[in-house]
């Protein structure tokens, strides 16, 4: 990875440790104001947006946002865009460094917005990693955050077992126990 580049995820779950449904989407029992506020304002800072074809941010701006969108299908990248914005990025035919030099991205902060393969391929290059959690909401048979929240690990142990501790605790709704968890790598 390109040392100017900081990587940062961005993820709300619910109590479970899931980021969908069963159905591969975002319910909006998992929408909530708060977070979408704070999302947005973080994604206003980001220089690059990655990820999978369901998890896009959905804001009103969303389309000014430089972003890759992940493809399995996709063959060897290419600097013409899809629509305004937006790139395919294959990783099993482009390295992400290469993706990013291609785009003239050598600077600035790197935003993984999901889905599960996302997140679990920048796990180990995270600087900081935002995760949203939604107490009172269960998604049984939902799309989990990290890939080995399958196995019973809450996501909280997946960052902090790839090297990430929790600095920050924010309570965005009580009523709703949303808190904002943040985790930092120390370098």
């Amino acid at each position: 990875m390109n040392d100017g580049l900081i990587i940062e995820g961005y993820a709300i779950v619910s109590r479970d440790g899931m980021l969908a449904g069963a159905d591969g989407l975002m319910p909006n029992s998992l929408k909530f104001p708060q977070d979408q506020h704070f999302l947005d304002a973080e994604m206003d800072r980001a220089a690059l947006l990655v990820h999978g074809k369901k998890s896009h941010e959905g804001q009103d701006n969303s389309h000014k946002r430089k972003r890759l969108l992940l493809t399995r299908a996709g063959g060897p990248f290419t600097t013409t865009p899809v629509a305004p914005n937006t790139w395919l990025w294959s990783p099993q035919a482009a390295k992400f460094s290469d993706v990013c030099k291609a785009l003239s991205l050598e600077a600035g902060l790197v935003a993984i917005l999901g889905g599960t393969a996302a997140y679990d391929m920048f796990l180990p290059a995270y600087s900081r990693f935002h995760l949203a959690r939604a107490g009172q909401i269960d998604l049984p048979g939902g799309v989990p955050v990290f890939g080995a929240v399958r196995e019973g690990n809450p996501p909280e142990a997946v960052l902090e077992k790839a090297g990430l501790r929790q600095t920050e605790e924010v309570t965005m709704d009580a009523g709703s126990e949303l808190r904002r968890l943040t985790f930092v790598r120390d370098r």
